[in-house]
């Protein structure tokens, strides 16, 4: 089913904490994403930017507010419910987050295999075709160890870009990334948004891909203060 606005964020507020220690950290966040767009959250650290991708992304439970995600509610939705959503998502992350033991080719097919999609030569050709996507034909045999971190990031990119997700979150993607390797991770996302219609969310604080961007919304101790495109 196709959803014109995959992500829809209502009257969204988070709290850290219990008792005395309790802290607000997002405030009355109302949000909504079109379909095959790129959207980059900004702010200063502690904003709430990251805890509000989170959220959205089913990686925290929703407290206050409504989130819904492709059509479903995460307000209350069971663990169940979360991880068939999240089957739908690619996350890329500032840390790689790679197994060591496996082989560039190895860590993008655990990107398939736990979709279950195609079997053993069709995920072999696909995360090839991935890797080849972003720059790493010739690495796809390195462990980890022996691969630059830009390379890492490049790796932990092409998996969570192989099994075709209707929604990508990326929290710092480019930060490990020189200029023209970001630039190229990010006109992938925008590529991937106009032909398969795959929706971006992504935080970055890197000034060098903003231009990129369909939309920017800009957060400030937990509240959006500013919106180039709201829906």
């Amino acid at each position: 089913m196709v959803h014109e606005l995959p992500i829809v964020v209502r009257d969204l507020n988070h709290w850290f904490g219990s008792g005395d220690a309790r802290k607000q950290a997002v405030f009355d966040v109302s949000l909504s994403v079109k379909r095959g767009s790129l959207t980059i959250l900004m702010g200063p650290s502690g904003s709430g930017k990251t805890t509000v991708l989170t959220l959205m992304g089913c990686l925290r439970d929703v407290q206050e507010g409504s989130v819904t995600l492709l059509g479903e509610e995460l307000n209350g939705a069971s663990e169940q419910r979360q991880v068939m959503l999240r089957r739908k998502l690619g996350f890329i992350f500032q840390a790689h987050n790679l197994h060591d033991s496996l082989t560039a080719q190895q860590n993008v097919l655990m990107g398939l295999q736990v979709h279950g999609k195609g079997d053993n030569e069709v995920q072999r050709r696909a995360a090839d075709h991935m890797l080849d996507l972003v720059g790493l034909a010739d690495r796809r045999t390195y462990l980890p160890g022996n691969l630059s971190g830009g390379q890492k990031q490049r790796v932990a990119i092409a998996r969570a870009l192989v099994s075709g997700p209707q929604i990508v979150f990326a929290d710092e993607p480019t930060a490990a990334l020189d200029k023209q390797s970001g630039q190229t991770v990010v006109e992938m996302l925008q590529a991937l948004g106009q032909q398969r219609g795959t929706t971006t969310l992504m935080v970055t604080h890197d000034n060098r891909i903003l231009d990129l961007a369909d939309r920017i919304v800009t957060l400030e101790d937990g509240r959006i203060v500013s919106d180039t495109a709201p829906v």
